[in-house]
């Protein structure tokens, strides 16, 4: 299929395919008139590029889940090389939520001081900003 029409299947631009291309994560032969002509397999190909980068993915961590469909793998999360892309990814999302949760309970208690504050006799005397 042209470039128009894996585009269209796969719900992207020609210029989204041209880069996966450029960064070698996407395969096209050329015909005589210097054509990209991408085989039914890409079309897979795209949709698990797609998928992996909005989840959060860079695109050399995707190398290895384009890898394991070039193998002839039903899924591009099964190999070995993939798994690792995989724990390591789950690991930094482990540390933002480390990260998340300290900056939630930072925020918690100045809030509880800020509204204990407000409460206070002396806040009650005096004019207190909203």
């Amino acid at each position: 299929m042209l470039i128009g029409e894996l585009a269209s299947r796969a719900g992207t631009s020609t210029r989204t395919l041209r880069y996966y291309e450029q960064h070698g994560l996407v395969q096209a032969g050329r015909d005589a008139n210097g054509y990209r002509q991408y085989d039914d397999a890409e079309l897979r190909v795209v949709h698990e590029i797609r998928s992996l980068l909005a989840a959060g993915f860079g695109l050399e961590d995707i190398r290895p889940f384009v890898a394991c469909l070039r193998a002839g793998n039903e899924s591009g999360h099964v190999c070995p090389d993939s798994v690792l892309v995989l724990r390591r990814k789950l690991a930094e999302v482990d540390g933002y939520i480390g990260q998340l949760t300290e900056l939630r309970q930072q925020l918690r208690t100045q809030l509880d001081h800020a509204v204990e504050q407000r409460e206070s006799p002396l806040c009650q005397t005096q004019i207190c900003p909203p």
